[in-house]
């Protein structure tokens, strides 16, 4: 393997989490009795560049040609996406004559915002039935893998942007200096790309493997991503720390030589530094934490099921894969999960076969524990299910430690169960 920034050998073990399926190939009933493809997942550190990756041992295609994944279904990602629109439009100017272009569009939920300021604008998606909502919902979108070529053609077809927004798409690309510079082709001289992706600091500091699967190929800090961008001819001139994803950063970028780089670029590269990632030594304490959290949620759900108690999931997100097979849980430790995507529905986890149900499944049977695996949205889902409260269940996030959702007005937990997470 060599690194695919910057073609060095010079890459070290930080992270073997085995051999899993890939997070989103969720299985039907008829496919239960066959065999799934498994691929190894293991997280490996460039010692040049610094960047954090994985083997790309599938392509984009095999995952993003059908997605599972709708944006819309988390409201709080929604919020956050017209958040963004908002503060962007006033950030840069656009308006009526501006273009905005959003790679990984998904099915229109930011950029359905742009439409409702009366701002040009074009979705660029693969998946063609996510492209297809977006499309039905009135926003305008291109189903293309983006590359160089595609982006020679739409900036021939539309002209150049001013605005490319790439929002957890930067880590899924296993040709990361060919998108990179197609990211460049779509912009003008004089425009920003904004780029928000899953923070590195987080990942390791508060041991985050679940972030790990295989449709993310790598992982970055500001100073890796400096570097990448570069490729492009791209220079990071501003980054903003956000709380998405269980900590993010969004990456302001335009064409060299454009504007300076403001201070928060500095302030958060110190950020990095004072964490040890800037150096390969840094990253050697992501192994033991992902163990420790894998110990701590085996013993909390085997004391359930020799307490007799029932206990079910909320949610099938890609992570959530990821957790439940390094853990090994299969349906004997957690009976089903439920989801709000009916796309989901009447289908089962990779690896670990775990039936998906619609929500109400839970308020039907009422439960003593619900897991929680998209625990990044531990605030809108703690809301939600605030009633499994009312029949005395529990929720229970397991990251970054375990730790119980505030629904009963008491926090306190029992055994070794953490009740606060430090935030």
């Amino acid at each position: 393997m060599q690194c695919r920034l910057c073609d060095s050998e010079r890459l070290t073990s930080v992270l073997d989490l085995g051999a899993t399926p890939p997070c989103e190939s969720f299985l039907d009933r008829d496919q239960l009795d066959l065999p799934e493809s498994t691929f190894p997942l293991h997280l490996r550190l460039c010692e040049d560049c610094l960047l954090l990756q994985i083997p790309a041992l599938i392509t984009p295609e095999d995952t993003f040609t059908e997605y599972a994944y709708f944006s819309s279904y988390s409201e709080s990602w929604v919020r956050h996406a017209e958040r963004f629109v908002d503060t962007a439009a006033e950030r840069l100017g656009l308006g009526a004559d501006s273009f905005v272009v959003e790679v990984a569009s998904n099915d229109g939920y930011l950029l359905r915002h742009a439409v409702a300021r009366g701002i040009r604008c074009l979705g660029i998606e693969p998946s063609v039935n996510v492209g297809r909502v977006a499309r039905a919902a009135g926003v305008p979108t291109e189903t293309t893998f983006l590359d160089e070529e595609s982006a020679a053609r739409v900036r021939a077809e539309h002209g150049p942007a001013d605005l490319v927004v790439a929002n957890n798409v930067y880590a899924h690309i296993p040709d990361l200096r060919g998108f990179t510079r197609a990211l460049r082709g779509l912009l003008s001289d004089d425009g920003w790309l904004s780029i928000e992706v899953h923070h590195a600091l987080n990942l390791v500091q508060l041991g985050q493997f679940d972030t790990v699967y295989h449709e993310h190929f790598q992982y970055y800090t500001v100073h890796s991503a400096q570097r990448a961008l570069a490729v492009g001819g791209l220079t990071v001139v501003d980054v903003e720390l956000l709380d998405t994803h269980g900590g993010s950063i969004r990456l302001w970028a335009r064409p060299d030589a454009v504007a300076e780089p403001t201070a928060r670029v500095s302030e958060v590269l110190e950020l990095e530094r004072a964490a040890g990632l800037h150096v390969p030594e840094g990253y050697a304490a992501l192994g033991p934490r992902a163990e420790s959290v894998r110990l701590e949620l085996l013993r909390f759900l085997l004391d359930c099921r020799a307490a007799g108690k029932r206990v079910v999931g909320y949610g099938a997100p890609g992570k959530g894969n990821t957790l439940l097979n390094y853990c090994g849980i299969r349906p004997d430790l957690l009976e089903y999960t439920v989801d709000r995507n009916p796309y989901k529905h009447g289908r089962y986890t990779p690896g670990t076969r775990i039936p998906i149900h619609p929500p109400e499944r839970i308020d039907a049977d009422r439960p003593d524990v619900v897991l929680v695996l998209p625990w990044n949205l531990e605030t809108e889902i703690t809301a939600q299910l605030r009633h499994v409260g009312d029949w005395g269940g529990e929720l229970v996030y397991p990251l970054p430690v375990l730790h119980r959702g505030d629904i009963l007005g008491d926090p306190v937990a029992a055994g070794a169960m953490e009740t606060k997470v430090n935030r």
